[in-house]
């Protein structure tokens, strides 16, 4: 059977056609070389069977990955990360607060905003340049729920009773845009209001070029639960700290010290994180 008629089920349920070109796309994201690429997707093509779950096939290419480099299973998983920021969805709140910090945006969490009618706890609020933007997060722990049209409705009935308040709040910067920022994906109606009215919409791959894969990438700032080293509890410990950029850890070994781990394994995992940072062309040029 060729590779073209296998179906494979996603998360969601929906069954496919396997596509080996996304397969080896994913891998390349990771930094893997050709070699290592190739390599792995023929093994993971012999075990390809009817009806295999995306799931199987990520775990399997992923401990392919970690075999060759942990670093880069680290980046691989980068989707699968982000969800393990739950389940309270306060960590993504705190992880989009710093990729807008990084992206040379003052910001805050958790900010009250009075309305003309009622207040609000905002999630994000960031300024830059005399200019205010709102931004509300909505974290999904499961891996087939998306953002459907409802939560750009809400929302942006929201950000208008803020907005129609905004100067007689006394405020001094110019209210210009309402994000809305999702770990999974809107839906296409979602997209489409979203875009009529003006609400600026980050998921995992929207919008094109921009997404919030393509953010994080660029600015090398993956959350710490993309380490293959550390454990559930140590990554738990670590977000209850306010840590949950792998380039924090790198600022805050100590932390290491106050979870017990010996000399040697934290040495580990800090060359792991470090080497995944350096994947990324910002952190090497503020580093430099």
């Amino acid at each position: 059977m060729k590779n073209k008629d296998f179906e494979v089920i996603k998360s969601s349920g929906k069954r496919v056609k396997f596509s080996l070109s996304k397969l080896r796309s994913s891998l390349k994201r990771s930094g893997a070389n050709k070699e290592t690429v190739d390599s792995i997707i023929d093994k993971v093509r012999d075990e390809l069977y009817q009806g295999i779950s995306t799931k199987e096939i990520y775990n399997r290419a992923f401990a392919l990955l970690k075999r060759k480099k942990s670093y880069l299973a680290s980046k691989y998983k980068l989707k699968k990360a982000i969800y393990e920021l739950g389940p309270t969805g306060f960590p993504f709140e705190r992880f989009i607060q710093e990729i807008l910090r990084y992206s040379g945006y003052d910001t805050s969490v958790g900010e009250v905003v009075e309305g003309k009618c009622v207040s609000h706890e905002i999630d994000v609020v960031a300024n830059k340049n005399n200019d205010t933007i709102i931004i509300e997060c909505k974290f999904h722990g499961d891996q087939g729920l998306n953002c459907n049209v409802k939560i750009p409705l809400y929302i942006n009935s929201r950000f208008d009773d803020i907005k129609a308040n905004w100067k007689v709040n006394g405020n001094q910067t110019a209210l210009s845009n309402c994000w809305v920022v999702t770990n999974t994906r809107f839906s296409e109606d979602a997209v489409q209001y979203g875009r009529c009215c003006g609400l600026y919409l980050l998921s995992w791959d929207y919008p094109n070029n921009e997404s919030l894969r393509d953010r994080i990438d660029a600015l090398g700032l993956y959350p710490i639960t993309v380490s293959t080293l550390l454990t559930n509890r140590e990554k738990q410990f670590l977000l209850s700290r306010n840590v949950v950029l792998c380039r924090q850890l790198i600022g805050d070994a100590f932390y290491l010290d106050h979870l017990g781990i010996s000399d040697a394994r934290k040495a580990k995992i800090l060359d792991e994180i470090e080497a995944l940072c350096k994947t990324s062309k910002y952190y090497n040029e503020v580093s430099s």
